[in-house]
């Protein structure tokens, strides 16, 4: 008897421009091969649907339904990235992000019913590096899972055929080297996340020069300039500052070129 094979064809709703979706399929490949992503939701359909489409890229998943199993699971695996909704039964998603960024320094996406900028302001401040508002297209965590993956093994992995370009700055006291991917303010290390850690080196790399906030977005986070990118930016920078213990009127290192962008001089 003839052997024929069978395909199985479905379609996805998608709100999104057809151009735009074009990127996010293209960012799906090639797959995740041993990359363990953390999901934390209290409703189950969501967690199963993007461990659905997660798996089906290579990706191991471990899924958790409040703060506390998360933090368990944190602590006994080698978690690559986490997906935290904001609402959970036990503790918020804020809370959550922080307690995760005193100890690790993976990509946090945020994930919530709520569109408020000041909620997503909350989220990239207190260490988060991305935001999703539900309702969402599957195909578009996952392209947003690549992309935070791609920044932080590139983080992680420093490309050797730039040793012509200079791999260290330091700035009256602030020191950030490229290739140990480190930052010491007066001999002190300070720990930044790889989306900080980008953010500094290029305002380092461009000292002197009034970096403008499209150009910083674009440059670190590789996407298109929109609207609200603004205050991703500035939510970041703010944090920098604390950490650097920058005073909020007259800082040292990160001066703010209202109307423009940023400058390190």
């Amino acid at each position: 008897m003839e052997n024929r094979e069978k395909y199985l064809s479905f379609v996805v709703p998608c709100y999104n421009s057809e151009s735009y979706m074009a990127r996010c399929i293209e960012s799906l490949l090639p797959g995740g091969e041993d990359v363990e992503i953390l999901i934390v939701d209290d409703e189950k359909e969501i967690v199963d649907l993007l461990e659905v489409y997660l798996s089906n890229d290579g990706y191991s998943v471990y899924k958790c339904y409040n703060g506390l199993e998360a933090m368990k699971c944190i602590k006994q695996s080698q978690i690559d990235l986490a997906i935290l909704d904001i609402m959970l039964p036990d503790i918020d998603g804020f809370r959550l992000c922080q307690k995760i960024r005193e100890k690790f320094y993976f990509p946090i996406i945020m994930l919530t019913a709520k569109i408020e900028d000041s909620d997503k302001i909350m989220g990239l401040t207190i260490g988060a590096d991305d935001y999703i508002t539900k309702p969402f297209n599957p195909l578009e965590v996952v392209a947003r899972v690549k992309t935070q993956l791609r920044r932080y093994q590139s983080y992680n992995s420093p490309n050797l055929s730039q040793s012509e370009e200079k791999d260290e700055y330091d700035i009256r006291g602030l020191l950030i080297n490229r290739v140990s991917h480190k930052c010491y303010l007066y001999g002190k290390e300070i720990a930044l996340t790889p989306l900080e850690f980008s953010i500094l080196w290029y305002l380092c790399e461009h000292q002197g020069k009034v970096v403008a906030s499209e150009e910083l977005f674009e440059a670190v986070w590789k996407e298109k300039y929109l609207r609200n990118s603004n205050n991703t930016v500035m939510a970041h920078i703010g944090r920098l500052r604390e950490k650097l213990n920058e005073p909020s009127k007259n800082p040292k290192f990160i001066k703010t070129v209202w109307g423009v962008g940023y400058e390190i001089e």
